[in-house]
Protein backbone atom coordinates (compact mmCIF):
# COMPACT_ATOMS: atom_id res chain seq x y z
CA UNK A 1 0.00 0.00 0.00
CA UNK A 2 1.09 3.49 -0.76
CA UNK A 3 1.57 5.81 2.16
CA UNK A 4 -1.24 8.33 2.59
CA UNK A 5 -0.72 11.60 0.68
CA UNK A 6 -1.01 14.61 2.93
CA UNK A 7 -2.13 17.89 1.38
CA UNK A 8 -0.65 20.97 2.91
CA UNK A 9 -1.73 24.51 2.41
CA UNK A 10 1.07 26.76 1.08
CA UNK A 11 2.72 28.89 3.60
CA UNK A 12 2.11 32.62 3.42
CA UNK A 13 4.38 34.17 0.77
CA UNK A 14 4.72 30.92 -1.20
CA UNK A 15 2.82 29.82 -4.39
CA UNK A 16 1.14 31.91 -7.13
CA UNK A 17 0.03 35.40 -6.30
CA UNK A 18 -3.69 35.60 -7.06
CA UNK A 19 -3.34 39.28 -7.96
CA UNK A 20 -0.86 38.56 -10.76
CA UNK A 21 -2.92 35.64 -12.00
CA UNK A 22 -6.05 37.70 -12.21
CA UNK A 23 -4.27 40.48 -14.13
CA UNK A 24 -3.05 38.02 -16.78
CA UNK A 25 -6.56 36.68 -17.21
CA UNK A 26 -7.92 40.19 -17.67
CA UNK A 27 -5.32 40.93 -20.36
CA UNK A 28 -6.25 37.82 -22.33
CA UNK A 29 -9.94 38.63 -22.00
CA UNK A 30 -9.40 42.16 -23.32
CA UNK A 31 -7.54 40.84 -26.39
CA UNK A 32 -10.29 38.37 -27.13
CA UNK A 33 -12.88 41.09 -26.76
CA UNK A 34 -11.07 43.25 -29.32
CA UNK A 35 -10.84 40.37 -31.83
CA UNK A 36 -13.65 40.27 -34.35
CA UNK A 37 -13.79 37.13 -36.44
CA UNK A 38 -14.08 37.70 -40.20
CA UNK A 39 -17.13 36.18 -41.81
CA UNK A 40 -16.65 33.23 -44.08
CA UNK A 41 -13.97 30.53 -44.45
CA UNK A 42 -10.27 30.94 -45.16
CA UNK A 43 -10.94 29.99 -48.79
CA UNK A 44 -13.56 32.70 -49.19
CA UNK A 45 -11.20 35.28 -47.63
CA UNK A 46 -8.45 34.24 -50.11
CA UNK A 47 -10.84 34.39 -53.06
CA UNK A 48 -12.32 37.79 -52.27
CA UNK A 49 -9.41 39.67 -50.70
CA UNK A 50 -6.04 38.09 -51.52
CA UNK A 51 -6.41 36.58 -54.96
CA UNK A 52 -7.07 39.93 -56.75
CA UNK A 53 -3.72 41.20 -55.44
CA UNK A 54 -1.68 38.34 -56.97
CA UNK A 55 0.58 39.12 -59.97
CA UNK A 56 0.59 36.83 -63.03
CA UNK A 57 3.60 34.58 -63.60
CA UNK A 58 6.06 35.58 -66.39
CA UNK A 59 5.04 34.49 -69.87
CA UNK A 60 8.38 32.67 -70.31
CA UNK A 61 9.92 30.45 -67.65
CA UNK A 62 13.11 31.64 -65.96
CA UNK A 63 16.31 30.57 -67.71
CA UNK A 64 19.86 30.62 -66.42
CA UNK A 65 21.93 32.80 -68.74
CA UNK A 66 25.57 33.67 -69.42
CA UNK A 67 26.65 37.22 -70.23
CA UNK A 68 29.58 38.14 -72.47
CA UNK A 69 30.47 41.83 -72.52
CA UNK A 70 32.09 44.19 -75.05
CA UNK A 71 31.99 41.98 -78.15
CA UNK A 72 32.75 43.97 -81.29
CA UNK A 73 30.35 43.90 -84.23
CA UNK A 74 32.44 43.00 -87.28
CA UNK A 75 32.34 44.72 -90.64
CA UNK A 76 30.02 42.02 -91.95
CA UNK A 77 27.46 43.00 -89.28
CA UNK A 78 27.97 39.81 -87.30
CA UNK A 79 29.33 39.10 -83.85
CA UNK A 80 31.27 35.97 -82.93
CA UNK A 81 30.11 33.55 -80.26
CA UNK A 82 31.43 29.99 -79.74
CA UNK A 83 33.09 29.95 -83.21
CA UNK A 84 29.85 30.91 -84.99
CA UNK A 85 28.47 34.22 -86.24
CA UNK A 86 25.24 36.01 -85.35
CA UNK A 87 23.90 39.07 -87.16
CA UNK A 88 23.49 42.48 -85.53
CA UNK A 89 21.66 45.46 -87.12
CA UNK A 90 24.16 46.92 -89.60
CA UNK A 91 23.89 50.39 -88.08
CA UNK A 92 25.89 49.03 -85.11
CA UNK A 93 28.91 47.87 -87.13
CA UNK A 94 32.05 48.57 -85.13
CA UNK A 95 30.18 49.02 -81.84
CA UNK A 96 30.70 47.02 -78.65
CA UNK A 97 27.71 44.92 -77.64
CA UNK A 98 26.83 42.52 -74.83
CA UNK A 99 25.57 38.99 -75.40
CA UNK A 100 23.07 37.15 -73.22
CA UNK A 101 23.23 33.44 -73.92
CA UNK A 102 20.86 30.76 -72.64
CA UNK A 103 20.56 27.10 -73.55
CA UNK A 104 18.45 27.97 -76.59
CA UNK A 105 18.82 31.68 -77.39
CA UNK A 106 21.43 34.37 -78.01
CA UNK A 107 20.37 37.98 -77.45
CA UNK A 108 22.40 41.05 -78.41
CA UNK A 109 22.23 44.15 -76.22
CA UNK A 110 23.76 47.58 -76.51
CA UNK A 111 23.57 49.24 -73.14
CA UNK A 112 19.97 48.52 -72.03
CA UNK A 113 18.51 48.05 -75.52
CA UNK A 114 18.01 44.62 -77.01
CA UNK A 115 19.08 44.82 -80.65
CA UNK A 116 18.28 41.34 -81.93
CA UNK A 117 17.98 37.69 -80.93
CA UNK A 118 18.79 34.32 -82.49
CA UNK A 119 18.27 30.64 -81.90
CA UNK A 120 21.56 29.32 -80.56
CA UNK A 121 23.45 27.06 -82.94
CA UNK A 122 24.41 23.58 -81.64
CA UNK A 123 27.72 23.21 -79.82
CA UNK A 124 29.02 20.93 -82.57
CA UNK A 125 28.49 23.64 -85.23
CA UNK A 126 31.49 25.74 -86.32
CA UNK A 127 31.83 28.66 -88.76
CA UNK A 128 28.08 28.92 -89.38
CA UNK A 129 26.05 32.13 -89.75
CA UNK A 130 22.74 32.96 -88.09
CA UNK A 131 21.46 36.00 -89.99
CA UNK A 132 18.22 37.92 -89.58
CA UNK A 133 17.28 39.63 -92.84
CA UNK A 134 16.06 42.65 -90.87
CA UNK A 135 19.59 43.19 -89.53
CA UNK A 136 21.05 43.77 -93.01
CA UNK A 137 20.53 46.65 -95.45
CA UNK A 138 17.77 46.31 -97.99
CA UNK A 139 18.62 45.18 -101.48
CA UNK A 140 20.86 42.47 -102.86
CA UNK A 141 23.95 44.60 -103.32
CA UNK A 142 25.07 44.00 -99.76
CA UNK A 143 26.31 40.56 -98.77
CA UNK A 144 28.27 39.38 -95.77
CA UNK A 145 31.86 38.37 -96.53
CA UNK A 146 32.71 34.76 -95.90
CA UNK A 147 35.42 32.40 -97.08
CA UNK A 148 33.47 31.11 -100.08
CA UNK A 149 32.81 34.61 -101.42
CA UNK A 150 36.46 35.63 -100.91
CA UNK A 151 37.70 32.52 -102.73
CA UNK A 152 35.39 33.32 -105.65
CA UNK A 153 36.98 36.78 -105.93
CA UNK A 154 40.47 35.31 -105.75
CA UNK A 155 39.64 32.79 -108.48
CA UNK A 156 38.73 35.63 -110.85
CA UNK A 157 42.21 37.09 -110.32
CA UNK A 158 44.29 33.95 -110.85
CA UNK A 159 45.68 30.74 -109.33
CA UNK A 160 48.52 32.43 -107.44
CA UNK A 161 46.04 34.70 -105.68
CA UNK A 162 43.92 31.65 -104.82
CA UNK A 163 47.00 30.04 -103.26
CA UNK A 164 47.85 33.13 -101.22
CA UNK A 165 44.28 33.38 -99.93
CA UNK A 166 44.24 29.67 -99.13
CA UNK A 167 47.45 29.98 -97.12
CA UNK A 168 45.97 32.85 -95.12
CA UNK A 169 42.98 30.74 -94.09
CA UNK A 170 45.26 27.80 -93.28
CA UNK A 171 47.06 29.86 -90.63
CA UNK A 172 43.94 30.81 -88.63
CA UNK A 173 41.87 28.73 -86.24
CA UNK A 174 38.49 29.92 -87.58
CA UNK A 175 37.72 31.43 -90.99
CA UNK A 176 36.49 34.69 -89.49
CA UNK A 177 39.99 35.46 -88.23
CA UNK A 178 41.36 35.37 -91.77
CA UNK A 179 38.71 37.43 -93.56
CA UNK A 180 40.27 40.86 -92.97
CA UNK A 181 43.75 39.70 -94.03
CA UNK A 182 42.37 38.05 -97.17
CA UNK A 183 40.31 41.11 -98.12
CA UNK A 184 43.37 43.34 -97.65
CA UNK A 185 45.16 41.29 -100.32
CA UNK A 186 42.24 41.28 -102.75
CA UNK A 187 41.56 45.00 -102.36
CA UNK A 188 45.04 45.74 -103.67
CA UNK A 189 43.40 45.21 -107.07
CA UNK A 190 41.52 48.49 -106.55
CA UNK A 191 44.79 50.44 -106.50
CA UNK A 192 46.73 48.14 -108.80
CA UNK A 193 45.30 45.97 -111.56
CA UNK A 194 44.17 42.39 -110.80
CA UNK A 195 46.89 41.18 -113.20
CA UNK A 196 49.60 42.97 -111.21
CA UNK A 197 48.30 41.56 -107.91
CA UNK A 198 48.35 38.08 -109.44
CA UNK A 199 51.94 38.62 -110.59
CA UNK A 200 52.91 39.90 -107.13
CA UNK A 201 51.38 36.78 -105.56
CA UNK A 202 53.40 34.58 -107.94
CA UNK A 203 56.57 36.41 -106.95
CA UNK A 204 55.81 36.27 -103.22
CA UNK A 205 55.12 32.55 -103.35
CA UNK A 206 58.66 31.97 -104.67
CA UNK A 207 60.09 33.66 -101.61
CA UNK A 208 60.73 32.38 -98.12
CA UNK A 209 57.50 33.66 -96.55
CA UNK A 210 55.19 30.75 -95.88
CA UNK A 211 51.99 32.81 -96.00
CA UNK A 212 52.36 36.08 -97.95
CA UNK A 213 50.05 38.88 -96.90
CA UNK A 214 49.37 42.53 -97.63
CA UNK A 215 52.60 43.62 -95.90
CA UNK A 216 54.62 41.42 -98.30
CA UNK A 217 52.68 42.14 -101.49
CA UNK A 218 52.36 45.92 -101.18
CA UNK A 219 56.17 46.61 -101.38
CA UNK A 220 56.39 44.35 -104.45
CA UNK A 221 53.71 46.39 -106.17
CA UNK A 222 55.02 49.78 -105.01
CA UNK A 223 58.51 49.06 -106.36
CA UNK A 224 57.32 47.41 -109.59
CA UNK A 225 58.99 44.09 -108.84
CA UNK A 226 55.91 42.34 -110.21
CA UNK A 227 56.77 43.81 -113.64
CA UNK A 228 60.36 42.62 -113.66
CA UNK A 229 59.63 39.20 -112.26
CA UNK A 230 62.30 39.15 -109.57
CA UNK A 231 62.94 40.57 -106.14
CA UNK A 232 66.24 42.19 -105.14
CA UNK A 233 68.67 40.14 -103.10
CA UNK A 234 68.67 41.07 -99.42
CA UNK A 235 71.48 43.44 -98.49
CA UNK A 236 74.22 42.06 -96.22
CA UNK A 237 73.96 42.94 -92.58
CA UNK A 238 76.85 45.22 -91.66
CA UNK A 239 75.68 45.58 -88.10
CA UNK A 240 77.94 42.88 -86.62
CA UNK A 241 81.25 41.13 -87.03
CA UNK A 242 81.13 37.85 -88.99
CA UNK A 243 84.10 35.48 -88.85
CA UNK A 244 85.15 33.93 -92.10
CA UNK A 245 85.64 30.28 -92.91
CA UNK A 246 89.39 30.52 -92.30
CA UNK A 247 88.72 31.16 -88.62
CA UNK A 248 87.01 27.83 -88.16
CA UNK A 249 89.51 26.03 -90.45
CA UNK A 250 92.35 26.82 -88.08
CA UNK A 251 93.58 30.00 -89.76
CA UNK A 252 94.85 33.14 -88.09
CA UNK A 253 92.67 34.31 -85.24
Amino acid sequence: MHPPHHHRNPLPGHGPDPTIRNQKQRNVTQKLNRYVQSPGSRLSVFTTEEKPLLQPLPAAPFEISTWSYKRKVNKNAHVVWAKNFYSVPFSHIGALVDLRVTETMLEVYRRDERLTSHLLLPVSTVNQYQTNDADLPEGRSWQAWDRARIEEWAARMGPATVTVIGKIFETVFIDEAGIDAALAVLRLSRRFSPARVEAACQLALRGRVRSPRYAHLRPILDTGQDKTGHTPEPEPDDGGYVRGGAYYAGGTR
